[in-house]
């Protein structure tokens, strides 16, 4: 059999609820008696039973996060995020795939799984603030991402146009003019590329420079062909910019390809920045100087939420933190001989 309250109580020689307390990091207990107890835990090798404790609450332990791209680096790497999160509160992270489907994303809107879930943190594409108002399921909701919402849940998103300005900034303070930016789409579901975009020509006029739209190239998606075509659509129309604005990482890493095949130097022809600070973008040949969204915080925020939602307490109206990025300065823009490549630069 496994070790019980009761057995830690009477190894500590306390009673089983100060036991409890202490398991449930109940603030009231004084920190020689938390020792004491978490003394016996260790020399006993107690685990709590998560599964009973959640039950006792009406709970499941298991949340759910619903992304819409399992390919793209950035959403692996928020989903560990969030599961390090949520280990902290003794939850369960159930990982969803939206594949960015409308349909998709009001299934796990409206709660298709409520009976297995305590709550969902959701990165949306499609869904309108229509869509979030007519939400009758009570499990509570988190939402991810830059679109921008008049509805009332938790909303955890960077400021993509400050962000994107600081891009434009470091590329216009290595004497960069003809700055092209690669990612642009059309539709109001892909928001975030207009706010990025917005930064581009605010940054631009800002330095006196009118924004050249010849300069912005739409894409069909966000991977590395993407990013590979929309560099040779530019170059082949004799549009060579001496600097690329990448909407994420992946285009930049598809656009630096194509650069390099078409015999141009990177950084001294054409200097690039991508935006995600994805694992990739620090091992390629030449690595890629990018907007580090804080990945940790944005996790952390949303998981944050969702427990304090779940735990009852009477809660405020709906918040909308802003969690940090820094520039991270590689050899896209900086050369080889830089004493410290991966510098960054806290925005």
């Amino acid at each position: 059999m496994g070790v019980s309250l009761k057995d830690v109580a009477q190894r500590a020689g306390v009673s089983i609820k100060t036991v409890s307390n202490v398991v449930n990091n109940y603030q009231h207990v004084t920190p020689q008696m938390r020792a004491k107890v978490q003394r016996a835990i260790d020399e006993l090798g107690y685990r709590p039973n998560l599964t009973a404790r959640h039950l006792r609450k009406g709970r499941t332990g298991i949340i759910a996060l619903a992304v819409p791209e399992f390919g793209n680096p950035y959403f692996a790497e928020l989903a560990g995020a969030v599961i390090d999160a949520a280990a902290r509160h003794d939850y369960t992270v159930l990982v969803d795939h939206t594949a960015g489907l409308r349909e998709n994303e009001l299934l796990v809107c409206q709660g298709f799984r409520s009976h297995v879930i305590d709550g969902v943190i959701l990165s949306p594409i499609h869904l309108e603030t229509e869509d979030l108002m007519a939400r009758t399921e009570t499990a509570p909701l988190v939402l991810l991402g830059e679109r921008e919402y008049a509805a009332p849940y938790d909303h955890i998103a960077i400021d993509n146009v400050t962000a994107a300005r600081a891009a434009v900034r470091h590329l216009l303070d290595h004497g960069h003019r003809r700055i092209a930016f690669l990612g642009s789409r059309t539709g109001r579901e892909r928001q975030p590329a207009h706010l990025r975009l917005r930064g581009w020509r605010e940054e631009l006029a800002a330095a006196g420079i009118a924004p050249d739209e010849s300069l912005v190239i739409v894409t069909d998606g966000y991977g590395r062909e993407d990013g590979a075509a929309a560099m040779a659509a530019l170059l082949d129309r004799g549009e060579r910019p001496d600097a690329v604005f990448a909407y994420n990482d992946l285009i930049a890493i598809g656009a630096m390809r194509t650069l390099t095949e078409r015999g141009l130097r990177i950084p001294a022809d054409v200097a690039v920045v991508g935006f995600d600070d994805i694992e990739e973008s620090r091992y390629g040949a030449t690595t890629l100087t990018t907007i580090a969204p804080d990945k940790e915080a944005i996790a952390r925020l949303a998981v944050d939420s969702l427990v304090e939602r779940l735990s009852g307490e009477p809660v405020s109206e709906p918040r909308r933190p802003r969690p940090g990025y820094r520039l991270v300065v590689r050899e896209s823009t900086a050369s080889r001989r830089t004493p410290d490549p991966g510098k960054t630069g806290r925005v």
